[in-house]
């Protein structure tokens, strides 16, 4: 038996690819199938299965065009209703793999369908586990997705069946056995997952808080429905979309995409669509020269999140501005994620729309050595920090406030547009997210601060500027 991880880091998300005896299956598989069928060729196997741990709120996944290129069988767990043909397996079923077994494990908690998939070897012992969302190394996944779709299901009730999914399912399973979770540190689907991307059953039972056997069911639901930041606003209409069944492959939405369009081209087809306009270049770049309205998302690890988390409408026509030779991966991290309507992006750059004499907008910006005299010089200075909440209480300057970039559509709003306002976040990035959206919106006193706050500590702003850490702001 063989295990690989296919690892998409955009989105901190694992998928598996399980091999015995010219058989193999595949776990939680992404958009983009051809890594599966390449180590399928590779490993001249045949494609039995497609697990399903539970219909992902983060990405789009690829099970649907893998089993319809391969006859493999989709399994979902007890509960789940996909639209599309699919096997539902009930608790403890057994599946068979060449010489391996996987056993179905029904564990509700992160979702009502969420299932984990218990691999033993041909001897019979138990070798893998594949825990999707309900448990990641350090932590478990949250309850709160599935009250975006049901408001009725709340996340205590969803946090109580994970209770009892970890205390029946997971803890009386061998210390030796290796977990595989569906996510790794970065992911949003957990609150603080551990950098490690796999784990053994026996360490997480000394340093997981969710495995602890002492922890009563009232201290765990509480503690794993407190400090949840707002869910991403396109997880549940992924939900949606996994669960839907579908019949355009991620090679044709990639081709809708990739589009040159002149510079009247592109000013039409913003026009007639009113398209979003996404600008991914350097925050160097985008800052000293945008099409003004154009959102700045930088085509860092975060894109994908960010993206997400201020686009609400997975069918917004989007147009792009970009870096030469980046339109297959920002259009391919876009699709991974539900946004299929990308309609072109602008042919030759910023460059070109400049020497067509179209009108651009700059950002305003200040530098961390200029920022830490106004930091002296003035009371009451307007500092937002556009960071997570876990960021923000790890360290932040004393008198900022912390307004999430996630949530920045509800915030801005309680703003003065008169007000000069000094944007922050860890490296400068986000931070040019926050200040193009708010241009956008009529503000005219931004200044983003270079660097954001690692270009701070670098400064001779005294330590006592700084907060750090505290557990809750």
């Amino acid at each position: 038996m063989h295990i690989e991880t296919v690892r998409n880091e955009a989105l901190s998300e694992n998928g598996y690819f399980l091999y015995d005896a010219g058989e193999a299956v595949v776990i939680d598989p992404m958009r983009d199938i051809s890594p599966y069928l390449e180590k399928l060729a590779a490993t001249n196997t045949s494609l039995k299965y497609v697990l399903m741990t539970h219909f992902h709120a983060d990405f789009i996944s690829g099970h649907q065009e893998l089993a319809a290129k391969t006859g493999a069988t989709i399994v979902f767990g007890p509960t789940a209703k996909p639209l599309y043909r699919a096997h539902i397996a009930k608790d403890n079923d057994l599946l068979h793999v060449g010489e391996s077994t996987i056993k179905v494990l029904h564990t509700p908690g992160h979702s009502l369908e969420s299932t984990s998939f218990l691999v033993s070897n041909a001897s019979g012992k138990d070798i893998a586990i594949f825990t999707g969302d309900t448990l990641f190394v350090g932590e478990i996944g949250r309850p709160d997705i599935v009250q975006q779709l049901k408001s009725e299901i709340t996340p205590e009730f969803l946090a109580g069946l994970l209770y009892d999914s970890l205390r029946n399912k997971i803890l009386p399973l061998s210390d030796d056995i290796i977990i595989y979770p569906a996510h790794g540190a970065g992911s949003d689907c957990g609150k603080n997952i551990g950098n490690s991307p796999v784990d053994t059953i026996g360490h997480q039972k000394k340093v997981n808080y969710a495995l602890n056997p002492q922890l009563q069911r009232d201290r765990f639901i509480a503690i794993a429905t407190e400090g949840l930041p707002v869910p991403p606003a396109y997880y549940p209409f992924n939900v949606l979309l996994n669960q839907s069944a579908c019949t355009t492959t991620q090679e044709e939405m990639m081709r809708n995409g990739l589009h040159p369009l002149t510079v009247n081209a592109f000013e039409k087809a913003r026009e007639e669509n009113a398209a979003l306009i996404i600008d991914t270049r350097a925050v160097s770049a985008f800052s000293t020269a945008f099409i003004p309205g154009a959102v700045y998302i930088a085509l860092d690890d975060q894109f994908s999140k960010l993206t997400g988390a201020l686009i609400t409408d997975l069918q917004q026509p989007i147009l792009l501005v970009l870096d030469e030779g980046t339109e297959q991966d920002v259009i391919s991290r876009l699709v991974n994620i539900g946004y299929n309507n990308t309609i072109g992006y602008l042919q030759g750059g910023i460059e070109a729309w400049i020497k067509a004499e179209k009108n651009v907008a700059a950002l305003l910006h200040i530098e961390a050595n200029d920022f830490e005299n106004n930091y002296h010089q003035q009371q009451g200075i307007c500092l937002m920090d556009v960071r997570k909440t876990c960021e923000y209480n790890s360290q932040h300057i004393i008198g900022s406030k912390r307004f999430p970039l996630g949530e920045i559509y509800k915030w801005s709003k309680t703003l003065n547009p008169d007000n000069t306002i000094h944007l922050l976040c860890s490296s400068g990035n986000r931070s040019a997210t926050a200040a193009s959206i708010l241009a956008a919106c009529g503000f005219g006193n931004v200044l983003n601060i270079t660097g954001g706050i690692q270009a701070l500590l670098d400064t001779d702003l005294p330590r006592s500027a700084f907060q750090e850490p505290v557990s809750q702001l």
